[in-house]
């Protein structure tokens, strides 16, 4: 029995889950014991007191208000061959811009609003229902909810609430259901998707540049040399098909399968474009096409001016494409409207190395002359480039010295690479495995959209490799014990892979399209894999040699590093009541109010000690550079002082198990080092042993860089701290010509300074 407690002035209410048949719920308004089908998960009515509940299940049916029924190619260390020319067609008008209207465009693209076509998604039809009443509880005008689950598989849900928005109205209302946030995620988020139609002309063969420009006034425009947006009057709507897809949700050439403009596409729900048209405080497209250039303007998703056209020069006559230019509105977006570079770079990178065809530029222009940014992207070698680059390419200017030794990987064999198209559903994929590393790095993607949360191209790879490998191992008696298997992550230990797949109707979840849901996808990446590795590696047994060996080193150290957890929970310190000797804690016993700073050496603990609150701040001095751990199993990573004083000092738990912010000793954990190459070094493998012994701290928001100032400028009674060159010179610029000030320059941590700076937070 689970008992819920709310505030003493409510009465209480107690919940009996159980397995049955045939089910009653009776009202929850009054104290009483009701019973669920096990399946069946309970609602959050249960939060509001003022609404009456019910829930059956019965063998006839009755109608109800809001009742429904439920009913190969392959290669080795080479580029990718290009795909075949694309089979779509040329002719792109009006009469391929599909306007879905009604219900359409759910019965088109169900995986949008219900994640799956599943029992996931069967379940979160009642679940839609449910919350639409649950709304107009919250909101007063609904005190009484009743859900019926008949014996023919259909379901009604009644409210006695009351009972439309149009045009683009709805995702001004709720833009975080089409762009994921109203944050900085969120702002990005709209120049993805006017990014992913250009990658989709360029996927279908009509364009091989795009070009992304980030302006002064926190606008952008990104142009394509495609087809260009059709123009003329469109039959459904009756303006033109350029305003239609601007202004109408579910408007797009995407829907058509075969017949329409794309074979396959990233922008499936006709939303994208609109989308952005609605979430934009103005908003200009330009069309080039037919020899002519196309103008529109638009704010808030409502068009301010007419279709301006007019004819293009002589020289320019074959130009074609589009080009949208849109301002974020800033009543919709929570934070301050400004575009991250390197965020959208990265996005780019990725694009690129996706269409090995495809050139993309990336510009910012800012008053400063100075300050403007370009880069060009192209990657003729398509994944098997991307897996070199994640490997071995990834030490540019964003990175110390340091930091880029960390990330550069020994490769076992050369980027194994290989292409298929089964069923209409192509697969492209690049992999492998390094010497030095002891994690997985798996990418995926479908129809060029990164599925940050897997899908079933993802779970297809992993079943494939576990299994085909534990196969030819046996096989090749490289596994000469039968007994033994080895599991998926000791297969992936040290593996860069990235699959992308091309498929006609995917079916993703939600707008923001983070996972992939075709249960089809996962069979045909399966068996494409396995056959293409079996053949491989069977052509070159000393590759399969290094892989399993690997492997099997994988499975080794993981035993041993489960022994050592034994043995850890039995005798080691990390289960003492002891703690570090160096630890200066702090008085407070709420882990909420407690902070602690990991300092550089005791020479920075002294100084740290004496600068601190000593209520709430508590240090950690470590010695010297602590254990690499990226590069180290867990059974070294246990035996090492520094890593122990670390998980004994700040409560960490043994890695593995599942984690308890509860247990922390402190809610706040500030890494506090020179300013200087070393403590880039020193922060750098601190950042590395968090996130792979307990990547939850980031998760809650614990892990702190705490910054030390570089120098100290004194004017007068006026004390300044500048935290680098640029911003010294900056202040003396500041400053009269004949201004008398001194300027300290800090090599370690005084007592004054941490008090004054780092520690005063």
């Amino acid at each position: 029995m689970t008992l819920l407690r709310p505030p003493p002035a409510l009465k209480c209410y107690s919940l009996r889950v159980m397995a049955s048949r045939f089910l009653t719920c009776s009202s929850i308004h009054t104290q009483t014991t009701y019973s669920l089908s096990s399946s069946f998960t309970p609602p959050p009515l249960l939060l509001n007191t003022r609404t009456s509940f019910t829930l059956r299940r019965v063998r006839s049916r009755i109608l109800f208000r809001n009742a429904f029924s439920l009913r190969a190619f392959m290669s080795s260390s080479i580029a990718t061959e290009p795909f075949q020319e694309s089979t779509s067609s040329k002719a792109y008008g009006s009469e391929q811009i599909q306007v879905l209207q009604g219900l359409d465009p759910v019965r088109k693209r169900p995986g949008m609003y219900i994640g799956s076509t599943g029992l996931r998604g069967l379940h979160h039809l009642v679940y839609e229902i449910l919350d639409n009443a649950i709304d107009e509880a919250q909101a007063g005008f609904a005190s009484k909810i009743d859900v019926v689950l008949y014996e023919d598989n259909s379901v009604s849900i009644t409210d006695n609430g009351r009972g439309v928005l149009q045009g683009l109205d709805p995702v001004r209302k709720r833009p975080g259901m089409y762009i994921g946030s109203t944050g900085l995620r969120g702002l990005h988020h709209l120049v993805y998707e006017i990014l992913d139609n250009a990658i989709d002309e360029a996927q279908a063969g009509f364009a091989s540049k795009i070009d992304v420009v980030l302006y002064e006034d926190n606008s952008v425009s990104i142009t394509d040399n495609g087809r260009g947006i059709p123009t003329d009057l469109h039959p459904a709507t009756k303006r033109s098909a350029l305003e239609t897809v601007l202004t109408v949700l579910h408007a797009g050439g995407k829907f058509g399968g075969s017949s329409s403009g794309y074979s396959v596409s990233g922008g499936l729900h006709g939303v994208g474009l609109s989308v952005v048209n609605a979430l934009s405080e103005a908003l200009e497209v330009t069309v080039w096409r037919d020899g002519k250039e196309y103008q529109q303007k638009y704010s808030r998703g409502k068009p301010m001016t007419t279709l301006l056209c007019h004819e293009l020069p002589k020289e320019s006559k074959d130009r074609e494409g589009t080009r949208i230019r849109f301002w974020p509105d800033k009543e919709v977006f929570t934070t301050s409207i400004q575009f991250d570079y390197n965020t959208i770079a990265g996005r780019i990178r990725e694009l690129a190395f996706l269409n090995p065809e495809l050139t993309i530029t990336l510009k910012k222009e800012d008053a400063d002359i100075e300050k403007n940014q370009y880069n060009e992207y192209y990657y003729a070698g398509g994944l098997v480039e991307y897996v070199r680059w994640l490997n071995t390419d990834k030490a540019d200017s964003q990175f110390t010295v340091m930091e880029s030794q960390l990330l550069v990987k020994k490769p076992l064999h050369d980027i194994l690479g290989f292409r298929k198209a089964v069923d209409g559903i192509t697969i492209d994929a690049a992999l492998q495995w390094c010497s030095d590393a002891y994690s997985d790095t798996m990418l995926g993607y479908a129809n060029s959209i990164r599925t940050i949360d897997g899908g079933t191209h993802i779970d297809g790879m992993k079943a494939s490799l576990t299994r085909t490998l534990n196969s030819l191992g046996k096989k090749s008696k490289i596994i000469k014990d039968k007994d033994i298997s080895l599991s998926g992550e000791h297969v992936r230990e040290g593996l860069t892979c990235v699959i992308s797949v091309k498929v006609p109707n995917p079916e993703f979840e939600g707008q923001t399209k983070t996972r992939l849901g075709n249960p089809e996808v996962r069979k045909v990446v399966d068996q494409s894999v396995q056959e293409y590795l079996t053949e491989f590696l069977e052509l070159h047994p000393d590759i399969l040699d290094s892989i399993l060996s690997k492997s099997l080193n994988a499975l080794k150290a993981a035993l041993a590093a489960k022994r050592a957890r034994e043995l850890v929970r039995q005798k080691s310190v990390l289960r003492s009541s002891s703690l570090p000797g160096k630890l200066a804690d702090c008085s407070a016993t709420n882990p909420e109010e407690s902070e602690i700073f990991i300092v550089e050496g005791d020479s920075a603990g002294g100084s740290a000690k004496q600068g601190r609150d000593r209520r709430f701040q508590a240090i950690l001095p470590l010695r010297g550079k602590i254990l690499n751990i990226e590069r180290k199993d867990e059974a070294a990573m246990y035996k090492n002082e520094e890593i122990q004083n670390l998980i004994l000092g700040l409560g960490l738990g043994v890695k593995g198990e599942d984690f308890k912010k509860e247990a922390l000793r402190y809610h706040k954990i500030i890494i506090l080092t020179d300013a200087d190459v070393d403590g880039a070094h020193i922060r750098t493998l601190l950042l590395t042993f968090f996130f792979r012994y307990q990547r939850a701290l980031f998760d809650e928001g614990c892990i702190y860089v705490g910054v030390p100032p570089l120098y100290k400028v004194e004017r007068g009674k006026q004390a300044y701290y500048c935290y680098d060159d640029a911003e010294r010179k900056q202040l003396q610029s500041s400053f009269p010509a004949n201004a008398s000030y001194s300027i300290q320059r800090f090599k370690g941590k005084t007592r004054h300074m941490m008090r004054k700076t780092p520690l005063n937070v």
